[in-house]
């Protein structure tokens, strides 16, 4: 076809011209969708925001009957978000997908192997920066009041990150290399035995003595110490490098023993 404009004759090609989208197009378009299809999905609501709300509620009213004050146990709720969307809600995703030959129908596209993976990891990092939102808003409604500072939240945020990585990795393994029923009952077992056994909702100082070193080595217990030192102020360094641990290793452990097919 031809047209003119301005004087000049110039040609219009309308003939179809395949070809993949940019890859950070591609990946966008994929965390959007997997995000779309977390906040979709009852339960993962229930283990992103309906039961930490549940404790931080039942928390400010019963809490210091035990001890426990409201400013140690906003972060720590904050930590069991954070391990339950990173671990538990990934690991029972990608099992399934698994069994249902989704991983691998997917890989061959244009997305790749890569960019799945990714598209899911910025997914879980856009689900977790709302929840922590949400949940903060509702601590300070309930009159937490974070001591904080400038190098306590540089500090506890990288470790925070580097924490949900780990999760993150931890979940990949499971949900890539086992069945998708066995994934589903050892998620939520390894959820509920870490979520008072590894340092998460329970400070580190309320372990038995002989416990607390190796519960320190926990990436739970990373996550969970430096939120609690965070609210009170103060800098760990210990749960930075043992996040930074169990995030490399537990990377090189998921792309090693990952499986796309069931």
């Amino acid at each position: 076809m031809i047209s003119t404009a301005g004087g000049l004759v110039t040609a219009l090609d309308y003939s179809p011209a395949p070809g993949a989208a940019p890859a950070g197009r591609r990946v966008w378009s994929h965390a959007l969708m997997e995000t779309r299809l977390l906040v979709r999905n009852g339960e993962q609501l229930l283990l992103a925001l309906v039961i930490p709300i549940g404790f931080l509620v039942v928390g400010k009213w019963f809490g210091p009957a035990l001890g426990y004050g409201f400013r140690e146990l906003a972060p720590s709720v904050f930590a069991l978000a954070v391990w339950s969307t990173c671990f538990t809600s990934l690991a029972i995703n990608i099992g399934f997908e698994r069994r249902y030959g989704v991983l691998e129908r997917l890989s061959p596209t244009p997305l790749g192997r890569g960019g799945l993976l990714l598209g899911k990891a910025i997914s879980l990092v856009i689900v977790s920066i709302g929840q922590l939102a949400v949940l903060a808003v509702i601590a300070l409604a309930l009159g937490w009041r974070p001591v904080g500072g400038l190098l306590p939240t540089l500090v506890t945020t990288l470790t925070t990150i580097l924490g949900g990585l780990a999760f993150a990795a931890i979940g990949m393994l499971l949900g890539g290399t086992l069945r998708a029923e066995v994934t589903l009952g050892l998620a939520n077992l390894i959820y509920l035995v870490l979520l008072m056994g590894g340092a998460v909702m329970l400070p580190l100082g309320r372990y038995p003595e002989a416990l607390r070193p190796v519960v320190a080595l926990l990436p739970t217990a990373a996550v969970g110490e430096s939120l609690r030192a965070w609210s009170d102020g103060t800098v760990l360094w210990q749960p930075l490098l043992v996040g930074l641990v169990w995030s490399v290793l537990g990377a090189l452990a998921a792309r090693k023993a990952f499986r796309w097919t069931s």
